[in-house]
């Protein structure tokens, strides 16, 4: 029961990495606003430099990225410690039975799917919070840094060519999940829930692209 128990705050500690209000933070620190209230009413870096500059949605970015690769860090890190039962203690001992090399991998991807969550359903943001695009791709360069570029490439393309962020964003989720196939599967699984999530959370994007409505970079979100 321990074991378990241990794992939920293993996945507990990525979600809470996740979950760390950058955007919100910065609206608060540098001008003592709630970037919910404020253009797309994302805490998301794109809104971020709606609202408050070039600067500090280059810090936000940076830091969502790295919440992503420290949740991942931190699961590879955990989970194998945990797994190593009799070296902590006969009551964190994992199930007799569980084989930790084929569980390990599972639950670091659970963990950074946990990451990708609570980017987006902060707890300290009452459930809300951005896109989970950024975080996302801090993800995918912990678990496979090819992946990761991949996507980050596909954003990049649609941007210079589109200079829409959310489109961006949904093509390079969509070029993630293809280039997790081949990947472990806990992996892959990973990948295309987590790009099929940040997908979702774009909704409302997609129905201002259809509409022809969705504002491009440099332009104020309605």
């Amino acid at each position: 029961m321990l074991f378990w128990i241990a794992s939920m705050a293993g996945g507990a500690v990525a979600y809470l990495l996740g979950a760390t209000p950058t955007g919100y933070l910065a609206g608060r620190l540098l001008k003592g606003i709630d970037l919910r209230q404020h253009g797309s009413g994302s805490t998301g870096a794109t809104n971020v430099l709606r609202t408050l500059g070039k600067g500090p949605a280059l810090a936000v970015l940076v830091i969502d990225l790295l919440k992503g690769a420290a949740a991942i860090a931190f699961a590879r890190w955990f989970f194998p410690w945990l797994a190593t039962g009799p070296s902590i203690g006969p009551s964190v001992a994992p199930p007799t039975g569980l084989d930790a090399h084929a569980w390990v991998p599972w639950a670091v991807a659970l963990a950074g799917l946990a990451a990708v969550v609570g980017h987006s359903r902060s707890i300290w943001l009452h459930f809300t919070g951005g896109k989970s695009a950024a975080t996302g791709l801090g993800v995918l360069l912990a678990l496979s840094w090819p992946m990761g570029l991949g996507a980050a490439a596909a954003f990049g393309l649609v941007l210079a060519l589109s200079r829409i962020v959310s489109l961006s964003s949904m093509l390079a989720a969509l070029t993630a999940i293809a280039l997790s196939f081949g990947q472990p599967l806990p992996t892959q699984l990973l990948v295309i829930a987590g790009g099929l999530y940040v997908i979702l959370r774009h909704r409302t994007n997609i129905q201002r692209l259809l509409a022809g409505t969705e504002p491009r970079l440099g332009q104020s979100a309605r």
